[in-house]
């Protein structure tokens, strides 16, 4: 099990880690996703630090993930401090979300995050990890995500 410090925050896009938002306003553009940061209904970051553990034990690491979410998508940015970040995205209608907490791999592995089921802009069916950390800022982006995916999926039906 890796032990992460794991710190999440709300933030603008353009006061977001400037690799992190420079990689979303791409895929924004790309995708032709058009105003949706106006739309956003939380914008944020978290920061991971993984912790060394002993005298030979891995270096610390950060990784860096940005998050916006509207009532259409979530996008999200994640990758090492230093390194070009990929982004995921998803239309909220084609996901399921769970807190990590909750679910199966928790025994396994503890963490703190979210974990997105479903389809994906690119097509393929996947999950994806989430992590975040015990701040407001997270507990506020886990509730509107849950409300935002379960309004996607009544609009469907």
């Amino acid at each position: 099990m890796e032990d992460y410090l794991r710190v999440t925050r709300e933030c603008p896009l353009n006061n977001m880690q400037p690799a992190l938002a420079a990689a979303i306003y791409d895929y924004i553009e790309k995708h032709d996703l058009g105003d949706v940061e106006t739309a956003a209904l939380f914008c944020g970051e978290t920061t991971a630090t993984r912790k060394k553990k002993g005298l030979f034990g891995k270096k610390s690491e950060v990784i860096l993930t940005g998050i916006l979410l509207t009532p259409r998508w979530l996008i999200w940015a994640t990758g090492k401090e230093n390194e070009p970040p990929a982004v995921l995205a998803a239309q909220l209608n084609t996901i399921q979300v769970e807190d990590y907490e909750t679910s199966s791999m928790y025994r396994l592995v503890q963490d703190s995050g979210m974990t997105i089921s479903g389809l994906r802009t690119s097509g393929e069916s996947g999950t994806a990890f989430i992590g975040l950390g015990p701040e407001p800022a997270a507990q506020k982006f886990r509730a509107l995500l849950k409300k935002a995916v379960a309004a996607a999926g009544e609009s469907m039906s």
